[in-house]
């Protein structure tokens, strides 16, 4: 009877061994996307995306050029006083804490304690408790834990958000932040790391904005020479995916007058000639077809006074179908956006260096010429333009105005506001 009994045990096991090896060699057979898949079947949740984080520190183009006849160390130094993070503590806007961070980095140190500086931005986004004294309980703080796992960031159009989707991971990036930064929100306290793969599982090709994935996501998985994942729904995402993203709407289309995008084609292009392999050869080409497009198309839509207008894709047709009604703003987003992509463009991408050069003198001039309080009010489009006119002398702006403040030790200190620009006619 024993032996009977077990007889049928080792049947029994025989087969549990049998049917678990077949499960196993048929769960090996499949390709990795239905394997993340059929995981959040069986489990109910979302997958998270499949990608293994080894790198935490990002990395972002360098600059080519420091020409000081495109911004002398006097303007550049004028510039960044003007952009300086003199921002209010109460009800703090995170967009502008976002534009601050990306064009002054995460370390710099200010001697006021009205300015700004890096660490406290940073803080000021990745810990909840910072958010809530400045925003109270009447916002939903802007990190979002998951029920399921992961943290992402509350966008929207409102003043108490992150205004574009992954912008603020993208300015972090730009900021040197490591994804080994801590994070704390109510729930718990983890890593940027955790905000990083939330993004990576959220992304949708076929969202309306993905400038800022692609900065993001390229600026910590390009040296890890990491080109291809999928996201939560178990969908194969690539770099050549999302740049065929970028490239195929219309170039008016897009934020800040399509500019962003082109600054995210460059940047891909950038990082790939430094970790090759990001994108294929065709994607590539593809690309460097785009910019000398939009290459052309400044040269030709370039205003007479050196700016850039809002409706450039128009190319040599620009001025002729000029709003008279276009507020003076959207001319320095247009201007300060190419010139930044162009610092870190090749010079077979550039439009004629005079048309280089009459552009940063108008950025220069209208900063000289607008009041403090516009530029304050306007700050995310002002901050590109000492970004960019910092970039064209081969560094930060963290990184000349330290050294400018050591030869200037009243560096800091407010200046003489401005007087308005003239009514009448829009700034030349």
């Amino acid at each position: 009877m024993n032996q009977r009994r077990s007889i049928r045990l080792s049947v029994v096991l025989s087969v549990q061994v049998i049917t678990a090896a077949a499960f196993t060699a048929a769960w090996l057979q499949l390709p990795a996307v239905e394997r993340v898949r059929l995981r959040a079947e069986l489990s109910g949740r979302r997958a998270p995306a499949a990608v293994d984080i080894r790198n935490a520190t990002p990395v972002t183009p360098t600059p080519r050029y420091d020409d000081p006849d495109v911004v002398s160390d006097e303007d550049l130094a004028r510039v960044l006083h003007a952009i300086l993070p003199r921002f209010p503590r109460q009800q703090l806007r995170p967009n502008f804490v976002e534009h601050a961070l990306r064009a002054w980095g995460s370390r710099i140190e200010f001697t006021r304690n009205d300015l700004m500086s890096g660490p406290e931005m940073v803080d000021y986004l990745l810990d909840t408790g910072q958010y809530i004294a400045s925003w109270g309980t009447e916002s939903e703080p802007i990190l979002q834990p998951r029920e399921d796992g992961g943290i992402a960031v509350r966008w929207a159009s409102d003043r108490s958000a992150s205004v574009h989707h992954d912008h603020m991971l993208a300015s972090l990036a730009e900021a040197g932040v490591s994804l080994d930064h801590f994070v704390s929100t109510p729930a718990r306290r983890t890593t940027l790391r955790e905000i990083f793969l939330e993004s990576l599982r959220d992304f949708r090709p076929d969202e309306r904005e993905t400038e800022w994935s692609a900065m993001a996501f390229a600026a910590w998985l390009a040296p890890q020479g990491r080109s291809v994942w999928f996201n939560g729904d178990g969908r194969e995402i690539s770099f050549d995916q999302i740049a065929a993203r970028l490239l195929r709407s219309h170039k008016r289309k897009g934020v800040c007058l399509g500019t962003h995008r082109v600054y995210s084609l460059m940047m891909l292009v950038r990082l790939d000639e430094r970790f090759p392999g990001l994108i294929s050869s065709r994607t590539r080409q593809a690309v460097l077809d785009y910019l000398t497009e939009v290459r052309d198309l400044i040269m030709a839509a370039q205003a007479d006074d050196g700016s850039w207008p809002p409706n450039w894709p128009d190319g040599i047709q620009a001025d002729s179908r000029r709003d008279p009604a276009e507020p003076i703003h959207r001319r320095v987003i247009a201007t300060g956006h190419h010139l930044e992509w162009l610092a870190i463009a090749p010079r077979e991408l550039h439009p004629p260096r005079e048309d280089i050069l009459r552009a940063a003198r108008w950025l220069v001039d209208n900063v000289r010429r607008t009041p403090q309080s516009d530029i304050e009010e306007k700050y995310t489009f002002y901050s590109h333009v000492g970004n960019a006119l910092a970039l064209w002398r081969r560094t930060t702006p963290a990184a000349f105005w330290s050294r400018w403040r050591e030869a200037h030790p009243d560096a800091e200190q407010p200046a003489d506001e401005p007087g308005p620009i003239e009514s009448g006619a829009p700034e030349q």
